[in-house]
This record gives C-alpha cells, sequence and structure tokens, in this order.
C-alpha cells in the first residue's frame, strides 16, 4: 500500500498503467477517496500511467489539522508528482478535485499537460451553505449528512438501489474523519479562482451534468467562457458524473486526452 511521505502530509496513492505511458493524475471529490474513479480505471490504464490518490483528510490519507486552503492540497497533488519525479501530467479532477486541478494549471502551469475539470466550479457554494454543513458535521460527524450529500451525487434510483460501487462510497462518506471533511469543507468554501482563469493555458475540457444541483451546468459553462479554448461537455448525470454516466465520461476523457474530438 504505497503512501507518499510529504513534508507535513503522508498521502495514500494508487498506480494503475505502465510506468512508461503518459502520466495522469485524478484528483477526487469532497468525502470521497481514490476508489470513486474504478469506472474509468480500466480503460486509462491501457493507455496512461494513471496516478491516483485520497486527498488529504480523506480515505487513507493523513487528517492533519485544519482548516486546509485549496492552496495546500494542490501543493499536495504536486508533491506527489514529485515523489514519483513526475514533472508534467494530464490532470482530472472532480468537484474539490477540480479547485486543485484549476489551481495547478493557474499557478504551476508547467506541471500541467491537458486539463479536465468535471462537475467543479471556479466559486462553489455560498459561505452560508458551508457553515450549515460544516456545523452539521462538527454536530453528528458526516454518517449526519450522508442522506443529503448522497442525494446529490446519485440519482435517487442509484440511492435506493445501490451498485457495489455507490455503496462502497457512501461507506467512505460515512467513514471520513469529520475534521478531515470540515477542514476540505473550509478549503472548497474559501476558494475563489474567477478572477484568474483566464491565465490558464493548458488545453482545458470541463465536464457538467445536467442534473448537478451542487456545482449546476450554468458553474462549468463560466468556466468555459473564460479559460481560452476549452471545450465543454454537459452530460445526463448528478455530481459524480463519472460514476452516473461513467460510459459516456470515460469516453469524452479519452477523447480529449488523445487529442481526437468528435
Amino acid at each position: 500500500m504505497p503512501f507518499a511521505l510529504l513534508p507535513d502530509v503522508r498521502l495514500h496513492y494508487r498506480i494503475d498503467g505502465e510506468a512508461a505511458s503518459p502520466p495522469l493524475l485524478l484528483s477526487n471529490s469532497l468525502g470521497t477517496s481514490l476508489e470513486m474513479w474504478e469506472p474509468q480505471i480500466p480503460a486509462l490504464a491501457g493507455r496512461y500511467r494513471v496516478i491516483r490518490y485520497d486527498s488529504r483528510g480523506h480515505g487513507q490519507s493523513e487528517v492533519t489539522p485544519g482548516p486546509y486552503t485549496i492552496d495546500q492540497l494542490a501543493r499536495d497533488a504536486a508533491g506527489l508528482l514529485d515523489t514519483l519525479s513526475i514533472p508534467r501530467a494530464h490532470v482530472c479532477g472532480l468537484s474539490m478535485g477540480g479547485g486543485v486541478a484549476m489551481w495547478l494549471a493557474i499557478h504551476a502551469p508547467e506541471r500541467v499537460d491537458r486539463l479536465v475539470l468535471a462537475n467543479t466550479g471556479a466559486k462553489i457554494g455560498t459561505n452560508d451553505m458551508w457553515k450549515a454543513r460544516i456545523d452539521a458535521v462538527r454536530g453528528g460527524g458526516t454518517a449526519s449528512i450522508a442522506p443529503a450529500v448522497l442525494a446529490r451525487f446519485f440519482t435517487p434510483q442509484a440511492v435506493a438501489q445501490p451498485t457495489p460501487l455507490v455503496a462502497q462510497i457512501r461507506a467512505t462518506f460515512e467513514a471520513t474523519s469529520a475534521e478531515g471533511y470540515v477542514a476540505c469543507c473550509a478549503a472548497v468554501r474559501d476558494m475563489d479562482v474567477r478572477h484568474l482563469l483566464g491565465r490558464i493555458r493548458a488545453p482545458t475540457l470541463v465536464i457538467t451534468g445536467s442534473d448537478d444541483v451542487s456545482t449546476p451546468p450554468e458553474v462549468g459553462r463560466y468556466i468555459a467562457d473564460h479559460v481560452r479554448g476549452a471545450r465543454y461537455i454537459e452530460l445526463a448525470a448528478p455530481h459524480l458524473s463519472n460514476v452516473q454516466a461513467a460510459p459516456a465520461f470515460t469516453h469524452e476523457l479519452l477523447q480529449f486526452l488523445s487529442g481526437r474530438l468528435e
């Protein structure tokens, strides 16, 4: 079970694919772990060296004192690449992971080849919304908000009749450290890179979900409209579009990363 020992955090990660293949870094959403990317791994690992990891405070990575910042989370991602001697990679992030990916493309453009921003925003939610969520988790842990969050992640049918992966994602969410989750909530709450999107020069794909109430399509369109040359795709899916619309998500991801756009 590999861990990257960074100066102030231990990150759990996993690599799939051949060492000689082009590197692709995947960054998870708030309240999930590297397992959220399972639907994409069979297709990606045949073409890329896929690096996925548990964000600080999540999964098997270390829970360090919070609050965190998006800069801190993105420097973790860069530190993982440094540990693996990878100077440059394709980067794909979903939700909170999309914030990490945007930060890298803005502040460390030399590290990013192609950029995929899925179900994310340059500014996500309101301070009141995040305060309510943080207060709820501090009072009752992540399990106390699991029904509400899962209703955003997935369709009602997927929640009522979960696949093994959906059940695993729910279990992972409920087991997430309250301290780590709240610390990451603060990072997403305070992130606002709307004024910096014009600095992104990496070829960019923005993926949204038509039924995503956490980061609605208009939030993704804002990114696409402000990143030069960005490609925009809307899938019929809620927040975890890579799970709920996995075949379409994987197809669009592969087409974009390979440079073959339809």
